[in-house]
C-alpha cells in the first residue's frame, strides 16, 4: 500500500465513508463539508491522492476510490476501531470519549503493533459503538441491522450499534439506559410523530423520539 501522510489518511477515510463504503463517487463539495475545509484545498489534496493511485479524480466528475484506496481506508478504520476497543475495555474510557483519541492513534504505522493489539484484545469483531472492525486483510463481516424507528408494535430485538456516534448522542443514551447489547421491545408507536414507547431488558420503559430511534440499530 502507498505511504500516506496524516492529512491524506484523514481525507481517504472521509471519502470512504461518504462514498457508501467505496461504492459510489463523491463530490468535492461533500468532502469540503465533511472535513470543514475550503473546496480549493480539497482539490489540491485530491490531486495528490490521485497521483498515489488511491482515488480516481476528474474535475467536475467527482471522486471514486480505487481498490488500493479502499484497502488503505479499511486499514485506517481497522486501527481506529481497535483503539476504541482498547480505550474502553482496558483504559476505562466512556464510549463518548474515545473518538477523538482514536483519531490520533489511527495514524500509527506499525503493522505488528496493530496485529498484537488485535490479539491482545481477543480479536474483537465490533467496536464500542457496534461498528464492524475490518480484519488484517480488510474483510468486514457486517451483520444485518435495522433502525429502531422501523420496528412495529410488539417487535423485539437487541441494540447492536448506533448511527450517530457524537458525544452528545452517546451521553443521552447513557442517561436513558439504552446501551449496546440491551434487549428491547416496542410497546407503542405514536401515529402523529413516529415516537416510540419501548421496554428495555424487560424492566424499564422509555419514550423515544423518531429521530433518536432512527439512530439506534438493532438485530431481531
Amino acid at each position: 500500500m502507498p505511504t500516506l501522510t496524516y492529512a491524506e489518511e484523514n481525507y481517504l477515510k472521509a471519502i470512504y465513508h461518504l462514498s457508501d463504503e467505496g461504492k459510489k463517487s463523491v463530490s468535492t463539495n461533500d468532502i469540503s463539508k465533511e472535513l470543514k475545509t475550503k473546496p480549493a484545498s480539497v482539490s489540491d489534496m485530491l490531486r495528490r491522492l490521485s497521483e498515489k493511485q488511491v482515488i480516481d479524480y476528474r474535475k467536475y466528475y467527482g471522486v471514486q476510490m480505487t481498490d488500493e484506496g479502499k484497502k488503505s481506508a479499511l486499514q485506517i478504520i481497522r486501527k481506529h476501531r481497535l483503539w476504541e476497543v482498547f480505550l474502553v475495555e482496558k483504559l476505562k474510557f466512556n464510549w463518548d470519549e474515545v473518538h477523538e483519541v482514536a483519531e490520533e492513534l489511527e495514524h500509527v504505522k506499525s503493522p505488528i503493533l496493530i496485529q498484537r493489539l488485535d490479539d491482545f484484545l481477543g480479536n474483537p469483531k465490533y467496536d464500542p459503538h457496534g461498528d464492524p472492525i475490518p480484519d488484517e486483510f480488510g474483510d468486514v463481516k457486517a451483520r444485518p441491522r435495522l433502525p429502531l424507528n422501523e420496528l412495529l408494535v410488539d417487535d423485539a430485538g437487541q441494540i447492536v450499534a448506533v448511527k450517530d456516534s457524537s458525544a452528545a448522542f452517546l451521553r443521552y443514551l447513557d442517561k436513558v439506559g439504552a446501551y449496546i447489547g440491551a434487549r428491547i421491545k416496542v410497546l407503542d408507536k405514536v401515529e402523529f410523530d413516529g415516537s416510540l414507547e419501548i421496554l428495555v431488558d424487560n424492566r424499564k420503559t422509555l419514550f423515544m423520539s423518531k429521530d433518536v430511534a432512527a439512530n439506534i440499530l438493532i438485530i431481531q
